[in-house]
């Protein structure tokens, strides 16, 4: 079975944000990057199938070349080898335009499997694996816990709200998002991290594959949130205050 997982590197979570001087993204210069912790539980779930059933697992990461760090890291995981979009402004590509350079890369490919993240940890828009599912006219499923391959099909348990879960059977190729948390993230062992250096890594551009990556949405502004303190006096009957406290902590702060 070929499983192709998308991976994208973003800055790491302790990062300190702050807006560029065009105030449509942030400044990138002084940060430090690592895989989008969605992507790296999409990897682990493409890295036990390749496990159970065999075949092998293709990488396709888009990004500037600092992203080369995080395709070695999926490779020294398990991975076989990588594709790595080269974009060096990728902030000012939407989603549509970074669906168009997947579909690109994995289309000649033919994989029985596309995993992404549920969503990134950056713009968290959570729509890639959708978008690319639709471009290659495939089957989709999201917030998925658990991917089972039967004869030509998958069997696949989607988390739902409440706590209900759903069961759906599928044809393959399909694409699936999955959902953080299901497993536990393996570390790169040093042989992982030798082999690595040998694994396949194939370079292209948004020209090489012939996408035009004009976004139809695009940012208008990037700042920092205004935090600001309020307090509100309850007055009344204690049963009535009590009320309000609830409703206000249910619909205003929204921590119940």
């Amino acid at each position: 079975m070929k499983i192709a997982v998308s991976v994208k590197q973003v800055p790491a979570r302790d990062s300190i944000l702050r807006p560029d001087s065009s105030a449509r993204w942030i400044q990138e210069g002084d940060l430090s990057f690592e895989i989008n912790e969605p992507d790296a539980y999409a990897l682990e779930e493409g890295l036990q199938l390749k496990e159970k059933y065999g075949g092998e697992v293709l990488v396709v990461c888009i990004g500037p070349a600092r992203a080369a760090q995080t395709i070695r890291e999926a490779l020294a995981k398990g991975a076989d080898r990588a594709i790595h979009v080269e974009e060096d402004n990728l902030g000012a590509i939407d989603t549509l335009g970074v669906a168009r350079l997947l579909a690109a890369a994995v289309g000649s490919e033919s994989p029985d499997l596309i995993l992404t993240g549920l969503q990134s940890d950056d713009l968290g828009a959570g729509q890639t694996g959708v978008v690319l599912a639709e471009l290659l006219g495939l089957p989709h499923a999201t917030i998925i816990m658990q991917v089972e391959k039967l004869d030509g099909t998958l069997r696949v348990k989607r988390e739902l709200e409440g706590g209900w879960f759903q069961r759906i059977e599928m044809p393959m190729p399909a694409v699936l998002t999955i959902q953080s948390g299901i497993s536990k993230l393996r570390y790169a062992t040093l042989m992982g991290i030798k082999k690595a250096r040998t694994k396949e890594v194939r370079r292209l551009t948004a020209t090489d594959l012939g996408v035009d990556t004009t976004p139809q949405v695009e940012i208008q502004k990037v700042y920092q949130p205004r935090h600001s303190k309020q307090v509100q006096v309850l007055e009344g009957p204690a049963k009535d205050v009590a009320a309000k406290l609830v409703e206000k902590l249910r619909f205003e702060a929204r921590v119940l």
